[in-house]
C-alpha cells in the first residue's frame, strides 16, 4: 500500500471518527423546545449549509422527533460518507436536532406539535425505515439527504415542508416522471430530478432546471443557492 493511499486511509478514518457524533459544536441554538421541559410530541424538520464548496449550492437535511413525554430527540437523516464503511446511509440517533451542522447553523423549515403528532412521529419512523435509496448516494441530482427528507414528506404530508430551493435532490424521484410536490401536496413531473415543474398549496410554484430551483410560494422567492427570500414557511403553517 503506498504511503498516499495509507495517508488518505488515515485522513477518512479521523473523519468518520469525528463526524460519527456530528457535534460540532453541540450546543442547542433555540428553535428546538428541551425535552426536560416540553410534555407534548413534536416533529421538526431543519436544513443546514453543507461543508465546504458544496455548501455554496445546498442544504443537507434531517427530520427530529420527540414523542409526548420522551427525555431525548430521535434525528432521521441520510449522511452519505457512511457508506464508505457501511451498507447503509440512512442514521437514526438520538442527537440535538438544532445544532450547529459543521459549523453552519440550521434554519427550521417545520414544526408540528400537540395533538395527532403521536400518530405523525409513527409514520415517520415508517417512512424512514421504508427509504428505498439507503444504499445508494449521489449529490447530485440525487438521491442524497434532501431527497430523504423529500420522500418523509410526501409520506407524511401533514407536516407541511416546504424545502428550499438549495434542498438539492428533493426532485429527484428515481424512475417515475410524475409525483406529489416535495410537500406531498399538489403535483409534479420530473425528469430524474434534473428538469422538471412542481405545483402545490404549500410548495407553491418550482421550476428545476439541472438540479436548480426556481419559485415562488407564500413563504417567498425561491432561488438557487440563495435558498428562500421571504419568511420561513413554518410561521405561516403554524398559524393553522
Amino acid at each position: 500500500m503506498s504511503v498516499r493511499r495509507v495517508a488518505r486511509y488515515l485522513k477518512l478514518t479521523a473523519f468518520a471518527a469525528l463526524t460519527s457524533f456530528v457535534s460540532i459544536p453541540v450546543h442547542a441554538l433555540g428553535p428546538a423546545p428541551d425535552p426536560a421541559t416540553t410534555r407534548e410530541a413534536v416533529v421538526q424538520v431543519y436544513g443546514a449549509r453543507t461543508m465546504g464548496v458544496k455548501g455554496i449550492f445546498g442544504v443537507h437535511t434531517w427530520i427530529a422527533v420527540k414523542p409526548a413525554n420522551a427525555l431525548s430527540w430521535t434525528v432521521y437523516e441520510i449522511i452519505g460518507w457512511r457508506l464508505r464503511w457501511s451498507d447503509s446511509a440512512l442514521v437514526i440517533r438520538e442527537r440535538q436536532p438544532d445544532a450547529p451542522w459543521f459549523g453552519s447553523v440550521p434554519e427550521l423549515y417545520a414544526d408540528k406539535r400537540g395533538v395527532g403528532v403521536e400518530e405523525l412521529i409513527a409514520r415517520v419512523d415508517k417512512a424512514a425505515r421504508d427509504y428505498p435509496y439507503s444504499n445508494t448516494y449521489t449529490l447530485w441530482p440525487g438521491p442524497n439527504s434532501n431527497t430523504f427528507t423529500a420522500w418523509i414528506a410526501r409520506a407524511v404530508p401533514e407536516l407541511q415542508v416546504d424545502l428550499p430551493a438549495t434542498a438539492v435532490g428533493k426532485d429527484y424521484i428515481g424512475s417515475t416522471f410524475v409525483s406529489t410536490a416535495p410537500s406531498g401536496t399538489g403535483f409534479q413531473f420530473t425528469l430524474a430530478g434534473v428538469f422538471g415543474v412542481a405545483a402545490s398549496p404549500v410548495d407553491g410554484f418550482e421550476l428545476n432546471l439541472l438540479g436548480l430551483n426556481f419559485g415562488v410560494s407564500g413563504s417567498g422567492v425561491k432561488l438557487p443557492m440563495v435558498g428562500r427570500v421571504g419568511l420561513p414557511h413554518f410561521f405561516e403553517t403554524a398559524k393553522h
